[in-house]
């Protein structure tokens, strides 16, 4: 039997549009990974949801069990809330960020994910972690624009 994994995410954008980053912290049985990017034109919403693609795309073994801790109220209620089974019934038609959803929902059927909200900026070390490594990639002075961001979207 494998240790639960447990995920940590964060985005950040300097504007909305702007200047993104994402980071991820995961932790599985004493052992921990970090990573970060980021974009020169991207959105916040787009790189709290990065940030939790990366990290499931991170898992290495299928059927794990992950706790994704996320303070995206957008990300979190999506899945919680349903939205996104909605969203694909109808083929991702006027949703935002259709192509990060496509690409989420296969990692999201490998495993047994759950997600929980956690309040931003409150003194969670992993989130503040997470945040710290956002904000990072998002000042890079080498970013490449976000290639799925439409610049129609500002949220």
């Amino acid at each position: 039997m494998r240790p639960p994994i447990f995920i940590y995410t964060d985005g950040s954008s300097r504007g909305n549009p702007g200047p993104g980053g994402y980071g991820v912290v995961l932790k599985c049985g004493g052992r921990e990974l970090e990573l970060s990017g980021g974009y020169s034109c991207t959105t916040n919403n787009r790189m709290e949801l990065l940030a939790v693609i990366k990290g499931l795309e991170a898992v290495k073994w299928t059927n794990a069990e992950i706790n994704v801790c996320s303070d995206s109220s957008y990300v979190v209620n999506a899945v919680n809330k349903g939205w996104l089974m909605g969203w694909e019934k109808k083929s991702f038609s006027k949703v935002r960020n259709p192509d990060l959803w496509q690409r989420f929902l296969p990692l999201y059927r490998k495993h047994r994910v759950t997600f929980r909200w956690i309040k931003g900026h409150a003194g969670h070390p992993e989130n503040e972690r997470c945040d710290a490594l956002a904000v990072e990639a998002a000042l890079r002075p080498d970013l490449s624009p976000d290639p799925g961001y439409d610049g129609g979207s500002t949220v």
